[in-house]
């Protein structure tokens, strides 16, 4: 028998509070596929942590804490994927919120994104679902907010404007009128995501979410975005072909590679550190970004707006950095008081239900990179109880998207090898100095279109692997299973595709229903995933043969257990950051679905 031996470095796998025969294998300096699986089976009946719960080449674990520069790198790349996606949000809203020519408004918009995504992942890995998993705009609220904005008709033409009108223009009560019916609606189906959570309704249809089932959910996440991605990195694609070409060397040909610095003593004991591994996305949007200030520089891209390539121009965005003031915090009902409509309410509330659906596949996917347990059920309650708490406090802040969990940063983690919280956390408060320092905020603005298009794709690539990663529980040799997994793939594909194709052959006779069914048939993710949902939980099939036994043996039961209390070693990735003394004591914790200790749904 052929042996397989995994030379494995020590300061990357364990604590000290780490099994005792994992530690001795470890110090011998390799592992034999036997002694794997023996250790597993012997930490099974023991009720400690497996081996498998931390994958081989993950750097930093869930509670690890890097060396503060190192924390303070990866935090910064973990910023610039999120300010990819929130940047955009504004000037998505600007044409409907009738501020398309006024950049102060949109510099403002984009500071209150950035403040309220912040404040979101710091309570999100504090209190709510405690994995590395930033929090940002959500775009599934865009739709129903541009059609909230849409039913004011076309917008006004002010009065007076000119260069110097910025303040002016900016106390328009028509722009703020549209923003702040948005934001009622936002307040309201907060509730929604709230009382799912703290309830326990989440967690009480985890069940059904199988390796079949999250499969397509995961990958149409990435794949879902591949339009977008493209049109981004289209605007140039010899930009983005070099970005793409900088981050998949650094992150893949050169990962391996160390170079000695004694200022980034974090890694492994040691000044040799993995710096591409470690920062491929800065290092690839920086060198994007050089090369377009060379060709900006060099006059080798077009000057008029009509031009292939103007995109990738590094002076495009650059009066930002004069109109953004230096210093402003957003606050709540800084536009004003928000207002409630029936219409409003509908719309929101079917974009909550699909970001919540997304936010699961999230979960799921930030935990299987992360290489911690799959998300147990109450915290899965939790984490939706706190994003609708984040949709809350944004309603009352007002930037008009709500907040969900973002996959681009879960894609970081995925690259990187990193799944730190402390370095999320880091990237939060980063976010708020950030959204407070406009000036500082705006810089980033500036990075040309293309190199942001390039980061994405590669970003998002990594999400639908991670999504395809799941099929290593299930069957493949099962055509039920193909079946499924292909139908809900190119099921989620093809419905959306023919609604964008099919503007307004919804046509029910009632616009509030039309406009819940073209935000449901038009998210990817959610017509595959449910799509899959209904198949696998219908069509016959093994547990086996599904994937639930390998699941289940993997996942362990970390959630049910007045008897692992007791234990030294049992997991506690998902436990909450202070009070877990009493919370074990308490028998009436135990009744609430959001409690570390729930874990049985007949107590409900």
């Amino acid at each position: 028998m052929t042996c397989l031996y995994i030379h494995i470095d020590c300061t990357y796998w364990f604590t000290v509070d780490s099994d005792c025969i994992y530690r001795q294998h470890v110090e011998m300096g390799s592992l034999q596929m036997e002694d794997i699986e023996s250790s597993i089976a012997s930490s099974t009946t023991n009720n400690t942590s497996p081996l498998s719960t931390k994958p081989i080449d993950i750097i930093y674990g869930l509670n690890d804490r890097p060396a503060w520069p190192t924390t303070f790198g990866l935090a910064f790349q973990h910023f610039l994927m999120l300010f990819s996606g929130c940047m955009v949000i504004p000037f998505i809203f600007a044409p409907s919120l009738c501020i398309e020519d006024n950049l102060l408004a949109q510099c403002y918009l984009i500071s209150t994104v950035l403040f309220v995504s912040g404040l979101s992942t710091i309570i999100q890995t504090g209190l709510g679902v405690r994995l590395p998993i930033a929090q940002g705009g959500a775009f599934s609220y865009i739709v129903p907010a541009l059609a909230i904005c849409n039913m004011h008709g076309e917008c006004p033409v002010p009065e007076y404007r000119n260069e110097t009108a910025d303040s002016d223009y900016l106390d328009q009560p028509e722009w703020k009128k549209r923003l702040l019916e948005v934001q009622g609606a936002i307040i309201v189906t907060s509730f929604i995501q709230v009382f799912a959570g703290a309830f326990g309704l989440i967690g009480l249809l985890q069940r059904y979410f199988t390796p079949i089932v999250i499969t397509p959910t995961i990958g149409l996440i990435g794949l879902s975005l591949f339009k977008n991605a493209s049109e981004s990195a289209g605007q140039h694609w010899g930009v983005s072909i070099i970005t793409i070409f900088c981050i998949i060397l650094f992150s893949q040909y050169l990962r391996n590679v160390t170079v000695p610095i004694n200022c980034l003593p974090g890694a492994a004991n040691s000044s040799r550190v993995s710096l591409f591994r470690l920062f491929p996305v800065i290092f690839g949007i920086a060198f994007g970004w050089f090369v377009s200030f060379i060709l900006t520089a060099a006059g080798a891209l077009p000057e008029t707006p009509d031009g292939y390539g103007y995109a990738a121009r590094t002076d495009v965005r650059l009066s930002i950095l004069s109109e953004s003031p230096w210093f402003r915090v957003p606050y709540p009902f800084q536009w004003g008081i928000p207002t409630v409509t029936v219409p409003g309410i509908i719309g929101m509330t079917i974009a909550t239900f699909t970001s919540v659906v997304e936010s699961v596949g999230d979960y799921y996917a930030c935990a299987r990179l992360s290489g911690a347990p799959p998300v147990p059920a109450h915290a899965m309650n939790r984490g939706i109880a706190i994003e609708g708490i984040g949709c809350l406090i944004d309603g009352f802040i007002g930037s008009g998207a709500g907040t969900t969990s973002y996959s681009q940063n879960i894609g970081a983690i995925g690259i990187t090898k990193v799944a730190s919280r402390s370095v999320t956390q880091v990237a939060a408060v980063i976010m708020l100095i950030l959204a407070v320092f406009g000036k500082f905020g705006a810089v980033f603005i500036c990075i040309p279109t293309p190199v942001i298009g390039a980061a994405i794709t590669v970003l998002f690539g990594m999400i639908v692997g991670a999504g395809l990663s799941n099929l290593q529980f299930i069957d493949l040799n099962s055509s039920r299973n193909n079946f499924i997994i292909g139908f809900s793939f190119f099921f989620g594909l093809a419905v959306p595709q023919w609604l964008s194709s099919n503007a307004g052959i919804i046509d029910t006779g009632v616009t509030e229903l039309d406009q819940a069914i073209q935000i449901l048939l038009s998210t990817n993710m959610f017509v595959g995933g449910f799509t899959a949902l209904v198949l696998d939980n219908t069509v016959p099939g093994t547990a086996e043969e599904r994937g639930i036994y390998k699941w289940q043996i993997v996942k362990r039961d970390i959630t049910s257990s007045d008897d692992k209390t007791d234990s030294p070693n049992m997991d506690t990735s998902y436990d909450l950051p202070f009070g877990m003394a009493y919370i074990r004591r308490s028998k009436v914790c135990s009744y609430l679905p959001f409690s570390p200790t729930f874990g049985d749904y007949k107590k409900l």
